[in-house]
């Protein structure tokens, strides 16, 4: 086991070890999206007034702060679990710690009595979880083989989608904020514990461990354009997808009670979120089949960000219910694509098997970030230039351009 943590894997993976990390992946999402679909709405709400600021502002604030400190965790806790030569291997240690933190850190989220609390607990559940996240993401290239990477992603982004489903359901069904935040807690840790209990990880020999300097850890964090210009563009390729379904859901929320006065905009977000994750799990799992099937990546993502584009821009020109069920509906089936495809195209540029975890979490600053530009650029679209027609134009054109520069890549069919 120690010996194969570097290798690069020719033993296809069982159904039971793929189920296992799927469920752990989506019990993270589950502690992620809870809170921010409902809950940091509702909390928002409630504490505005106090702060001097509008609701949407003060979600815009929490979120933004929270994927700030996102951005830097998931490759940090990537790096580390690299470098870590436990007995129990290099990733479960940090799944188990991660998913226990997030679970106290989502309990004292529930308990916020100021402004203050919102910010740090937030922060705390960003943290947190990020070190399971960074952890599951990198058992993948650590175990799976390339050609079976895109039918992995697709369970793992099945589970991602299903963990956004339950996670708003438990939030929703749960009767309050803090019983809601009780269930999500309850459930991320109860997640992951069937892949760390059943699954021993692969062990890391003391001796292939980089030396320590502080200069080279952080050094090993810039990967260069010019020197690695297929994970430069896929890079740049998933933020800009994703910076377009942020800037969607952020305010999905607001947008069903202010803009098309929903009368149950709770209940609104679950149904809307259900029928996109319906659709997405039509699609995710096939699609990532079919990739490895083929053997190409790139028509794939390309083809699913213009079907997005599109998706978002009927937000846009329908602004009503049953327009907003064709959006969730349109955008489930292209991400469901988008999702399974362009985590095995992530895989398949990393530069280098013994920074798999730190480069993955690199890329995963690509699904980071745009929570922290996606408040900065919807608060003034949708307060002072135009409201949620340009907000969704811009979100269609910024996914649009992200669809048309995966073709840069040149490694990857």
């Amino acid at each position: 086991m120690t010996g194969l943590a570097l290798q690069e894997p020719g033993e296809r993976v069982g159904r039971g070890w793929t189920s296992a990390l799927s469920l752990a992946n989506g019990a993270i999402w589950v502690g992620w999206y809870g809170p921010l679909q409902i809950l940091l709405a509702r909390q928002s709400e409630h504490f505005a007034p106090g702060a001097g600021m509008s609701k949407e502002s003060l979600l815009a604030w929490v979120t933004g702060v929270g994927a700030v400190v996102s951005l830097a965790a998931n490759p940090l806790f990537g790096a580390l679990s690299d470098r870590t030569v436990s007995r129990f291997g290099r990733r479960t240690p940090w799944i188990v710690a991660g998913a226990a933190g997030g679970a106290l850190s989502l309990l004292l989220l529930g308990g916020a009595d100021a402004v203050w609390v919102l910010f740090a607990g937030w922060c705390l559940v960003q943290l947190t979880l990020n070190a399971s996240f960074a952890a599951v993401t990198a058992a993948v290239p650590d175990r799976v083989p390339r050609l079976q990477r895109g039918a992995v992603g697709g369970w793992l982004g099945a589970a991602q989608i299903l963990g956004v489903v339950v996670g708003t359901g438990l939030a929703t069904a749960a009767g309050g904020i803090g019983a809601g935040y009780a269930a999500c807690a309850v459930f991320t840790l109860v997640g992951v514990a069937p892949y760390v209990l059943r699954f021993p990880d692969l062990r890391l020999d003391p001796a292939a461990r980089p030396a320590w300097s502080w200069r080279g850890f952080a050094r090993g964090f810039w990967l260069s354009p010019r020197t690695y210009p297929d994970f430069g563009w896929a890079w740049l390729t998933r933020f800009l997808i994703n910076l377009g379904n942020a800037l969607v859901l952020l305010y999905l929320f607001f947008y069903l009670r202010d803009r098309l006065d929903y009368a149950d905009p709770e209940s609104g977000v679950l149904i809307l979120t259900a029928v996109n994750g319906v659709t997405l799990l039509a699609t995710v799992v096939v699609g990532g089949i079919w990739s490895d099937r083929v053997g190409r990546r790139k028509p794939f993502v390309l083809w699913s960000g213009v079907l997005m584009a599109v998706a978002t821009g009927l937000l846009a020109f329908w602004q009503t219910w049953p327009g907003s069920l064709v959006a969730a509906a349109v955008l489930g089936v292209a991400f469901g694509v988008f999702t399974s495809v362009d985590f095995a195209l992530m895989t398949d540029v990393l530069p280098k098997a013994r920074d798999r975890g730190k480069d993955l979490g690199v890329i995963n600053i690509a699904n980071s970030l745009p929570q922290v530009a996606a408040p900065a650029l919807a608060a003034p679209l949708v307060n002072h230039l135009g409201g949620y027609r340009v907000l969704y134009l811009v979100a269609a054109g910024v996914g649009l351009a992200g669809a048309i520069l995966v073709r840069r890549i040149r490694g990857v069919a």
